[in-house]
């Protein structure tokens, strides 16, 4: 018996169709957990124009939120925004890297992200954002939602989940000032592909639902300004082996963020940008480059070659960035 050559042996999740491009003309800010990590890490190293999670990983959608809020404003964090547990500093509202020993080097850690966020905030091309979780945790003393609990006692903390009427309402209201500020504002919504096993499998699929739910009903409000790229069902259903998974089993391994990157890009990179992007890393790859012998004329004429693209490449498309490279390159030159 014969097997038919079109059997597929996967299911291939369809990419939206027609959604507008992302440029290295335009300008990026994204938000949220693992896939603005990921996705935000190679689109930097590709030189794209990106701020990403000035407030460190959140996971929630009214953290997200609330991050939006304060770097739309500049709010400036003080030494009352802090509380002190096991010898740092900590805001509520971020991730431990951003903590210190010291308040101010928390509160310079914290507002130089802000300011530098709120700088190019109105001239923002696309705004990206991924949610992880729909369940937060709230402060019992004042009813706040945190971004971080910083490890402090769950005694401190009502966890609960979000209902899809609580996003959609929140987002309502912060996505409608945003569009009637910044018109050519286009919004990418994704959902984490991790799994939350804390919260039970169970109650991880209910909140996953939620977060798509509220996704969805966003689209619907904003047809031509909010869309929705299918990270999660990529990593679960097309990708549906453990061998796609870090040795945790719930992140994604670098095969698999290689392969959602060749999807993302596939949906949002016209072939100029893609023609682009490899000249970009054309660079950085002769930038890697490490010969035995540094010292010779001939790395020196190497090095010589690659000023002369990152210069070409600059009179072509002066909003990149390679400012460091350049110095890079001077320093091995000795010049």
């Amino acid at each position: 018996m014969s097997v038919k050559n079109n059997i597929e042996f996967r299911t291939v999740v369809e990419l939206p169709k027609s959604l507008p491009a992302i440029t290295y003309e335009g300008r990026v800010l994204m938000l949220g957990s693992c896939f603005a990590e990921n996705i935000g890490a190679l689109l930097t190293a590709r030189k794209f124009r990106l701020d990403m999670n000035p407030f460190g990983i959140l996971y929630n959608p009214m953290s997200v939120a609330e991050a939006l809020k304060t770097i739309a404003s500049g709010y400036n964090y003080t030494e009352t925004d802090l509380f002190f547990y096991k010898e740092n500093w900590h805001s509520p509202m971020h991730h431990g890297s951003f903590s210190a020993s010291t308040q101010e080097a928390a509160l310079h850690n914290i507002n130089t992200r802000i300011i530098s966020a709120h700088q190019t905030y109105p001239e923002l091309d696309w705004l990206m954002l991924t949610w992880g979780t729909a369940y937060v945790y709230e402060q019992k003393k004042t009813g706040k939602i945190v971004g971080n609990c910083h490890k402090l006692p769950e005694d401190q903390f009502i966890r609960r989940r979000l209902t899809v009427e609580e996003i959609v309402t929140e987002y309502t209201s912060l996505l409608t000032g945003m569009i009637m500020r910044n018109d050519r504002l286009k919004i990418l919504l994704t959902v984490s592909p991790i799994r939350h096993v804390r919260d039970g499998m169970l109650d991880n699929q209910l909140s996953k639902a939620t977060l798509l739910l509220a996704i969805e009903h966003l689209k619907l409000l904003f047809p031509d300004k909010v869309f929705y790229f299918p990270s999660y069902e990529i990593v679960i259903d097309e990708l549906r082996d453990y061998r796609f998974y870090a040795d945790d089993m719930l992140h994604p391994s670098t095969l698999a963020i290689r392969y959602l990157w060749e999807r993302f890009s596939e949906t949002f990179f016209s072939s100029q940008t893609k023609q682009l992007m490899a000249e970009v890393e054309e660079i950085e790859r002769d930038l890697a480059h490490k010969p035995f012998h540094p010292e010779s004329e001939a790395y020196q004429r190497f090095l010589e070659q690659i000023v002369l693209k990152i210069e070409r490449l600059g009179t072509k498309c002066p909003y990149l960035e390679f400012q460091k490279e350049i110095e890079l390159c001077h320093m091995r030159l000795k010049l």
